[in-house]
């Protein structure tokens, strides 16, 4: 039977409306790592999008230049293929908790900018952004631009993992994450369905045991996190 070292999510923090310009903001931090996420509405769609009737919910995410150790270049020439890769994660995470045709044709574009990096960005990135996405669309609804509430399930993520020593950790910093055998990012609904999971062994590959256990100690660590969104919310 694997060894859970660590089940619960590093101290969470989610401080809202931050922003008085974005139709929803947070400061989402777990531990160390602090990210800056906001909510733009646009009462447009892309091109490709026009007259179907639905709308898009897409995001960005950065590093900014202070949030390492060593200074991050700002990616003004082109964005990176990492930054790509979690911009994209994070949109189609965020899809998955809405109904586009309920929102109507306009666009919902979360920022997501890291201002410290520890371990867990992209997770951290999800799960503020699910408040953030949330309390734009409370503004559309008050605003009588939408009705009902076009959000389906309320999502969140964490990182979890296998050190060297066999053990499962959850919401790895950056020390943990660089030393783990296995690396391993899980978006999950409230409800307990998989929006997606990206699972890595570094070296030795892990095994079926070991991944039932990952997924034992996400969902644990992911219940805190949907009652620190729903408290956030509810402070709202």
């Amino acid at each position: 039977m694997a060894n859970i070292l660590r089940d619960t999510p590093r101290e969470i923090n989610i401080q809202t409306k931050i922003n008085p310009y974005a139709a929803g903001s947070v400061i989402v931090s777990f531990g160390n790592t602090k990210v800056h996420v906001t909510a733009t509405v646009e009462e447009s769609v892309p091109p490709w999008m026009r007259d179907s009737k639905k709308g898009w919910v897409t995001a960005e995410y950065a590093m900014l230049p202070s949030s390492t150790h060593t200074r991050s270049r700002r990616e003004r020439k082109g964005i990176s293929g990492r930054s790509q890769e979690i911009q994209r994660l994070i949109g189609r995470s965020l899809r998955a908790a809405i109904d586009l045709e309920k929102l109507g044709e306009r666009t919902i574009t979360i920022d997501c900018d890291v201002l410290v990096a520890d371990g867990g960005t992209r997770t951290t990135s999800i799960s503020g952004a699910y408040v953030a996405l949330a309390l734009a669309i409370r503004k559309l609804q008050s605003e009588g631009k939408i009705s009902k509430s076009p959000l389906t399930h309320q999502i969140a993520a964490i990182s979890v993992g296998v050190t060297r020593d066999g053990a499962i950790i959850s919401d790895l910093n950056y020390d943990e994450d660089s030393s783990c055998e296995t690396d391993m990012n899980i978006v999950m609904t409230k409800s307990g369905e998989f929006v997606e999971v990206q699972g890595t062994a570094e070296g030795k590959p892990f095994s079926r045991e070991e991944f039932n256990a990952l997924i034992e100690c996400a969902e644990k660590s992911l219940k805190i996190i949907f009652e620190k969104q729903d408290a956030a919310l509810r402070g709202n």
